[in-house]
Parts: C-alpha cells; sequence; structure tokens
C-alpha cells in the first residue's frame, strides 16, 4: 500500500477520529492509513461519513482521540509553536473556500504569505499575480468572494493553499462547488501538480481528496480508500474499485442525479 514509516508524509496507526464539533463522538475507528511521497489519493464517502474529519486529523489541525497520527514524522499530538513549520508544509482546501468575506480575492490568496512570512502587500503582490493568472483569477482579483461565483471562489481557495508551496495538498470535497468544465479543470490541474508542475520547479506533489463522486477520479495513477460503517477501507486501485462488489462503491460510482454541467 505504501512505503515504510519513516517515508511517509502521513501515517495513522489505529486512529479513532472524533467529530469536529463534538471530539467525544466517535466518527472512524481503527484507521490505518499510510500516504507516501508523491501518491495521488481519493477517500470516498456518503454525506456523514467522517470525510472532513479525517482530512482535518491528516492536516495536524485536529488530533486523534485514539491510535498515533504522524505529519512528516512528527506525532501531531506534539505540535506546537516549534513544530508549525511541519504543519505549514501541507496546503488545505476546506469545503466551500472558507474566504474571509471581507478581503478581496488577491487579499485572501497573499494572507498566509503576509501571515506567516510576515511580508507586506508589496512583497506579496508578484507571487499573488503570477499564482491568480495560473490559476484564471486575474480578473477577480479585487472582487470580494461574495461578488464572485462559486466555482471561482473555489480556485482562490487553492490559490491560497500553494502560496507557501506545500508538499502535501489537500483537498476536502472540492466538486461540492466544483461543476462543468470547473470540475474537468481541477482533475487536470491536480494531475499536473501530481506530476510536477512548474510552480514548484517540476517537483511532485502529495495529494488526497475527498468525495462523494468517484466517476471523474477515474485513473490508474490513484489509490482509493472508502469510508462506510466508521471504517477506513482501502480499495487499490481503479481497476479494483470498478469491479468492488462494495454498494457503497457503487453507489459513488454512478451517475447522481441533479448534478449539471
Amino acid at each position: 500500500m505504501s512505503l515504510s514509516i519513516s517515508a511517509s508524509v502521513i501515517e495513522m496507526r489505529d486512529v479513532t477520529v472524533g467529530a469536529m464539533r463534538d471530539a467525544s463522538f466517535e466518527v472512524i475507528a481503527g484507521v490505518n492509513w499510510s500516504v507516501s511521497p508523491g501518491e495521488f489519493w481519493v477517500v470516498a464517502g456518503q454525506e456523514h461519513s467522517g470525510k472532513s474529519d479525517l482530512l482535518m486529523l491528516a492536516a495536524g489541525l485536529m488530533l486523534p482521540v485514539a491510535g498515533r497520527c504522524k505529519l512528516f514524522g512528527v506525532e501531531t499530538r506534539e505540535f506546537g509553536e516549534a513544530e508549525m513549520a511541519e504543519r505549514l508544509r501541507v496546503g488545505f482546501v476546506f469545503q466551500g473556500g472558507q474566504l474571509f468575506n471581507q478581503l478581496t480575492i488577491a487579499e485572501n490568496v497573499a494572507l498566509p504569505l503576509r501571515y506567516q512570512k510576515n511580508l507586506t502587500a508589496a512583497e506579496t503582490a508578484r507571487t499573488v499575480e503570477l499564482l491568480l493568472e495560473l490559476l484564471e483569477l486575474k480578473p477577480f482579483a479585487d472582487s470580494t468572494p461574495a461578488n464572485v461565483p462559486a466555482n471561482w471562489r473555489l480556485r482562490a481557495a487553492l490559490a491560497r493553499a500553494l502560496i507557501l508551496k506545500p508538499e502535501v495538498l489537500l483537498l476536502d470535497n472540492p466538486f461540492g462547488a466544483f461543476a462543468g468544465r470547473h470540475r474537468q479543470w481541477l482533475v487536470s490541474f491536480l494531475d499536473q501538480l501530481a506530476r510536477g508542475h512548474e510552480w514548484f520547479g517540476g517537483q511532485p506533489l502529495t495529494l488526497a481528496v475527498t468525495t462523494d463522486d468517484l466517476r471523474p477520479w477515474q485513473s490508474a495513477q490513484r489509490k482509493f480508500a472508502l469510508l462506510r460503517d466508521k471504517q477506513f477501507i482501502p480499495l487499490g486501485d481503479w481497476n479494483t474499485l470498478a469491479t468492488a462488489a462494495d454498494p457503497v462503491v457503487k453507489e459513488l460510482l454512478t451517475v447522481a442525479a441533479g448534478i449539471t454541467s
């Protein structure tokens, strides 16, 4: 499934995942998951299966109720100010984007640079401009999120997650807002990041996404897992997934009613 613990960027052993709003409520139990550098994981599940909770824990933004979770070899329970650099090696795109409404799109994208690197607006301007151009966001640079369509707000959230050039990128159910050609663009762009994008000097990025729709993620290069009945179930590659008898997998491979292009 993955390489040794020392080679993993994310490592979970016998982890119990609690709910974000109530850590005492067990969402998933007995998670054993290793993510090695350069892997592209797709974790699928129905609504309320714990996708967001698992990804938050993987990013070091939540602690496990039980078990061990390591990020770049560092136990997340030990994260403090000294370990902040490890957490910043992970970019996170929240479901819905979670942009700051009082800031423009450009200011939202610049925020990690200004906050984490203590840079001025002038010092961040060129980097932000390049990233906005890369994600086709320049027409919205001076607009606030409320005045930007949902598809483009999600692109802005992705740009914000990439601004510090992380080594790992986690996206929580991005298709919740991406539709039509924006879905096709996202899958293509993430594949470029996985192979090695010029923004990262050609260095492949490690990725994990959650989804309730498996159809767009077909690729022999990805690894798949399922969240079902409070379990984390590794599924293997796409060929294994496509022939799986699990009824939940079959449901997530079925064209969902109401999705428009």
